[in-house]
């Protein structure tokens, strides 16, 4: 056990400062250096270039830099292969190392709205993974180590990492090789670079398409009730304060944060942020748009309460009032 403690420490030691060094010389972290090194391996150069691009996403350093010059040296289709592949690498040696150097830690320590978070987390599982990775919420280096803190599954953790960056990976590929092929004066440039510019639109565009499926189907009144009845997840309700304790009254068990207030109070939700949320309102409109607002900000299993609280009396179920 105590040598086991050791090792841990030890590795913790030299993956820091690995870290620490790595930043320290990140400027020298060059394009046209990488392609001498690739270049001088021969046909090793694409395992080099994977090899190079893992290790960096361990040690803190930019993807970006290698992302382009791998669409720069090796085309759009490999590129977009070796890019993935070596970023993918990085992600799970990074994913490992936290869950050996400190998961165990994490375990034992967490508790109150850190254990809330992590279990939320782990419970979508790999959509929370998928979510991130089309989403840059956080730091892609850095996620990669917190996420090893949890339980989420290996296997998914990969599968899902591999899949949800490969958009991310085509665009910046892409624009790497458009790069090189405009400093060439190779032909089709305006094609390529148009092509170059969609990609990166459909790119900019995947956190707001991620919202609206984050969002989730709409939530029937006998639905709702069963989860009430479960005391599962979270019931917010989204009108002003007046409505709240209007003639339509509310749920019992809501919780009222106004949408006008919603982004200033987000710190209030944020033990509900991997749990199940219901969001009413007096209809549908004003709960979309606080669905919407949830969504961009990391939060999971958004449904939306279809009729609202209109619906809610419709149906004859008790309400409170005042």
């Amino acid at each position: 056990m105590e040598r086991n403690k050791l090792l841990r420490w030890g590795g913790l030691v030299l993956l820091a400062g690995a870290i620490v060094l790595a930043l320290i010389y990140r400027d020298r972290l060059d394009a046209a250096e990488l392609e001498r090194l690739v270049a001088g391996a021969g046909v090793a150069g694409p395992l080099l270039f994977m090899l190079i691009y893992a290790l960096a996403t361990v040690l803190f350093l930019p993807g970006s830099v290698l992302t382009l010059a791998g669409g720069a040296l090796f085309g759009p289709v490999l590129g977009t292969f070796y890019n993935l592949t070596g970023a993918t690498a990085g992600a799970v040696l990074a994913f490992l190392a936290a869950r050996f150097f400190a998961a165990g830690w994490v375990e034992r320590k967490a508790g109150g709205r850190l254990k809330q978070l992590k279990e939320g987390v782990e419970a979508e599982g790999w959509r929370f993974v998928a979510f991130v990775r089309l989403v840059p919420l956080f730091p892609f280096n850095l996620l990669n180590y917190a996420l090893g803190l949890t339980r989420i599954p290996l296997g998914q953790y990969l599968v899902a990492s591999y899949l949800f960056m490969l958009p991310g990976a085509l665009g910046y590929t892409y624009l790497g090789y458009a790069g090189r092929e405009a400093l060439a004066g190779g032909e089709g440039l305006i094609q390529k670079g148009l092509l170059a510019l969609a990609l990166l639109g459909g790119v900019a565009f995947l956190p707001r398409l991620a919202g609206r499926m984050r969002r989730g189907d709409s939530l029937g009144i006998e639905e709702l009730r069963a989860r009430l009845d479960r005391a599962e997840g979270l019931l917010l309700d989204v009108r002003s304060t007046a409505d709240y304790r209007g003639d339509l009254g509310h749920i019992a068990s809501a919780r009222n944060i106004p949408l006008e207030e919603l982004e200033t109070r987000l710190e209030e939700l944020s033990p509900y942020r991997g749990q199940p949320l219901a969001i009413i309102c007096t209809t549908d409109r004003r709960s979309r748009k606080a669905a919407q607002l949830l969504a961009g900000r990391g939060f999971a299993d958004l449904r939306v309460v279809s009729g609202g609280m209109t619906r809610w009396n419709q149906s004859g179920l008790p309400v409170e009032k005042g």
